[in-house]
């Protein structure tokens, strides 16, 4: 409780500077409520981001965390019907363990941030204003971080820098 009161001091003192982050406010309330869930969940938890291309294709990486340390990563790729290129199925759907976290490389899957990262991402780089971008920043997600990024100007496919994120539940909830 005391290290959200002190975010909180932080967070409204920092208010009265000038900011370089587009949807500052938003994003401040959705970093307070990520605090208390982290808290109420001690730092365990899973997350979907989800990602689509304009042909069709979509797919969703799960990624789960216990303690604050990513230790599984799912993917699957789903396909339209009548796609017209063969996809191996050991690439359209597979898992890894904590021992084997990050072995898939070439592969569309997010990487395995923690939450924690993704906001910090989001700060530093995904919601920093520029002239030449549309931002972006939704918390759907119970007031937790669902969409954050940009898309420069001028670009109208597969330009998103940012994450798409469908779910966050406590890993409890799913017991």
């Amino acid at each position: 409780m005391k290290k959200l009161l002190l975010l909180s001091l932080v967070l409204l003192l920092s208010s009265c500077e000038k900011s370089n982050l587009e949807y500052r406010h938003d994003f401040e309330k959705s970093y307070a409520l990520w605090l208390q869930f982290k808290a109420s969940c001690n730092d365990s938890y899973v997350y979907q981001v989800n990602n689509y291309s304009w042909v069709g294709v979509s797919w969703e990486t799960t990624i789960t965390i216990e303690n604050g340390i990513p230790v599984r990563r799912s993917f699957k790729m789903n396909l339209p019907v009548n796609y017209p290129y063969e996809v191996p199925a050991e690439v359209r759907e597979w898992v890894e363990e904590a021992s084997d976290l990050n072995t898939h490389e070439d592969s569309s899957a997010a990487y395995p941030f923690t939450v924690d990262e993704i906001y910090e991402k989001a700060r530093t780089e995904w919601l920093i204003k520029r002239d030449n971008a549309r931002i972006c920043f939704e918390a759907l997600n119970n007031g937790l971080i669902s969409s954050c990024g940009y898309v420069k100007d001028g670009c109208y496919d597969g330009c998103f820098t940012g994450i798409r994120i469908g779910f966050i539940w406590k890993i409890q909830t799913l017991l």
